[in-house]
């Protein structure tokens, strides 16, 4: 049985205002539940679908598998995107369900706010309900997704591409109306839920191994004012934003970084090794991940083992830093490599605070 420190959700707060607490905080980005079965054998899946006393059950399991390993904090999110009618083109590869100004304006954009939270309040309440029964452990998250994926899954990624050149006006009210429905349900979500929640995050990919999705113009002129309202709407509650974005975003970086983001998360060592996130930006903002997808799913657990002590050795004295996976955990991580790097951060932790 692999030794955890007691969870202590101030020492990630801590990080994300960028400073080195007294024990590094680990994090994940979301934890499959197909992952927590292998690892526990627990149904995760069928309680999830069950009857209420079912859900309840979920939320305990799902707070405990997180506390078990030793983490400060629980990652929830429930996706915008899965309320909101014919999306699909992004998560499922589906047809797009807006192709023209008139789909558009057809689309039923004012229903959708209370849609998301018919759809997800009650899962909202069972998880703050389990949250903060305990003492030591908060959440991560929020409504899910950003204002590129959002888009990109009513709309489609390549569509997408054509419409910014056939229809330039109508890509730049999508956008402006996905925002809008962010900022409205962020609001309701800080009024109903912040309560559970230590820090907040959107996850929206913007960039792949060579680049950025949209041109940099595009981007700051489309996505990054969007953030920067969200982000602070949350920081009048007094928490830090963490943003999640995988690719090659370097070129936009100072950019994101003056919409106000607190911590960045997701590495891939094919495009940059974590160091230098760390090197370039550990004076400004918390840096979060480290350990590459590729080595958690091919590395033996001594090889795992020994690159995340090089990770905490490279990262420890830059600022705020938050262990953990690359990306996030799916359901094809062996669960062997996932605890071959918690087994290395909790005797680190422990070591450096003693509980």
């Amino acid at each position: 049985m692999m030794k955890v420190p007691e969870s202590n959700y101030h020492f990630f707060v801590e990080a994300m205002q960028n400073k080195k607490p007294a024990r590094m905080p680990i994090y994940e980005h979301k934890i499959d539940d197909i992952f927590i079965e292998n690892a526990t054998g627990i149904p995760m899946r069928q309680l999830a679908a069950g009857d209420l006393a079912d859900r309840k059950l979920y939320m305990k399991h799902l707070v405990d598998f997180w506390q078990n390993c030793g983490f400060d904090t629980v990652s929830y999110s429930q996706g915008i995107p899965k309320a909101m009618p014919g999306s699909g083109a992004l998560r499922f590869n589906s047809d797009p369900c807006i192709t023209d100004p008139d789909e558009m304006e057809a689309y039923p954009w004012d229903k959708l706010e209370d849609w998301y939270f018919e759809k997800f309040a009650e899962s909202y309440e069972l998880f703050t309900e389990e949250v903060m029964k305990r003492d030591g452990i908060r959440a991560v998250g929020g409504p899910g997704n950003g204002i590129f994926e959002i888009v990109q899954d009513l709309v489609g990624y390549t569509e997408l591409c054509y419409l910014r050149v056939d229809e330039p006006e109508m890509v730049d009210e999508m956008f402006a109306r996905v925002t809008e429905l962010m900022l409205r349900i962020w609001k309701r979500f800080l009024r109903d839920y912040a309560d559970a929640y230590c820090v907040c995050r959107i996850g929206d990919d913007m960039g792949f191994l060579s680049n950025t999705l949209l041109p940099h113009d595009e981007i700051r002129q489309w996505i990054l004012p969007g953030y920067k309202k969200i982000i602070d709407l949350v920081h009048e509650t007094g928490r830090p934003f963490l943003l999640h974005s995988c690719g090659q975003i370097f070129d936009i970086m100072e950019d994101i970084i003056a919409t106000g983001i607190d911590g960045k998360h997701s590495n891939e060592d094919s495009i940059a090794p974590f160091s230098r996130w760390v090197e370039l930006y550990g004076d400004r903002i918390c840096n979060i991940g480290g350990i590459d997808m590729n080595i958690l799913c091919q590395g033996t657990p001594e090889y795992i083992k020994m690159r995340t002590r090089q990770v905490i050795e490279e990262s420890i004295d830059h600022g705020g830093f938050i262990l953990g996976c690359g990306n996030s955990i799916p359901d094809y991580v062996p669960v062997e490599g996932f605890y071959a790097m918690l087994e290395v951060a909790n005797e680190y932790r422990i070591k450096q605070y003693g509980r």
